[in-house]
């Protein structure tokens, strides 16, 4: 009998290109599989008008997808990694983790410009706080405008809200084949990546021998690795997208080098490290490595958003 194996994903289109990648990887490894996908409406998809952090953070575009997960609706969820918050909710586990594309921050400009050659008071489009913070850090005159929406939806914005510029990850404007529409790839040195830019998380039940074994095909060991690094950092800092954190991993030689940050909104202080070990030590590098930013002040940092941001909601 002809085994059907069902995948939750949000409907935008980038969402839709992940979960097909997924699927044709999945029949090609396993011919006789049938796979259909199910697109399923977040809150963080509703709720268009108002910044992530305002409206509860990364859960939002996977809450849903989880509670169909848990209750059999779907086989297997594909999300973006940079979307999933720090702790997976009991009766979940992140099963594959594929090859992870581009980890890098892009920007497109109206005019073709890099970030250097933006005038004076550009107005660059973005409602991340990671990447608020780095670009004001990078350039205190440039002045930050909201923008939320799909990819595609955000492209549109460059022009219809006349904006200067906005920032993107590369690995989403790379899946849909919008490569040409990139002025310049950010250094890190400028533009540090969210935890988990550029990968998939392939996210299953716990227990599930049989869909384990159907996607383990889909595992990347490096990668996992490396993200395992990452999450770990930002679960020690217990952050979500309340506060301005990056991190991004690297495995040469089998070292691991881990460099992450916390800062405030404003950039007007970013707490920078790096820590670099054995990669088999990804984990552990990555709970050392918040403890290090802890140290030098990114709990004061973060316990002043908390309650800023607690304040703004009374």
């Amino acid at each position: 009998m002809e085994k059907i194996i069902k995948i939750g994903t949000r409907g935008s289109k980038l969402a839709l290109w992940q979960a097909n990648w997924v699927k044709t990887a999945l029949t090609a490894g396993h011919p006789s599989l049938s796979v259909e996908l199910v697109p399923i409406k977040t809150k963080g998809d509703k709720i268009l008008d108002v910044p992530l952090a305002k409206v509860g953070g990364k859960g939002l575009f996977v809450k849903e997808i989880e509670e169909a997960l848990l209750n059999g609706h779907i086989d297997l969820a594909v999300h973006s990694m940079k979307d999933m918050p720090a702790e997976i909710p009991n009766g979940l586990c992140i099963g594959a983790i594929p090859q992870r594309e581009t980890p890098q921050d892009v920007l497109i400009s109206r005019k073709g410009l890099p970030l250097s050659q933006l005038g004076q008071n550009a107005r660059i489009g973005t409602s991340s706080l990671r990447r608020t913070a780095q670009l004001l850090h990078a350039r205190p005159d440039l002045v930050i405008s909201p923008l939320r929406g799909n990819l595609d939806t955000r492209l549109k914005k460059l022009e219809a809200e006349n904006l200067d510029a906005i920032i993107l990850a590369a690995a989403g404007v790379k899946r849909l084949g919008l490569e040409h529409r990139i002025t310049e790839y950010l250094d890190e040195k400028v533009m540090l990546p969210a935890v988990g830019q550029g990968a998939l998380c392939i996210e299953i039940r716990e227990n599930d021998p049989e869909v384990e074994s159907i996607i383990a095909l889909l595992e990347h060991h490096e990668t996992r690795t490396v993200v395992v690094g990452e999450r770990a950092f930002l679960n020690r800092l217990e952050g979500g997208c309340q506060v301005p954190i990056a991190a991004h991993g690297k495995i040469e030689k089998n070292r691991f080098t881990l460099c992450g940050l916390v800062a405030t909104v404003d950039g007007t202080t970013v707490i920078r490290e790096t820590l670099s070990g054995h990669k088999d030590s990804s984990e552990i590098i990555g709970i050392k490595l918040a403890d290090r930013l802890i140290e030098m002040g990114a709990k004061t940092i973060m316990e002043n958003l908390t309650r800023i941001n607690r304040e703004s909601y009374k």
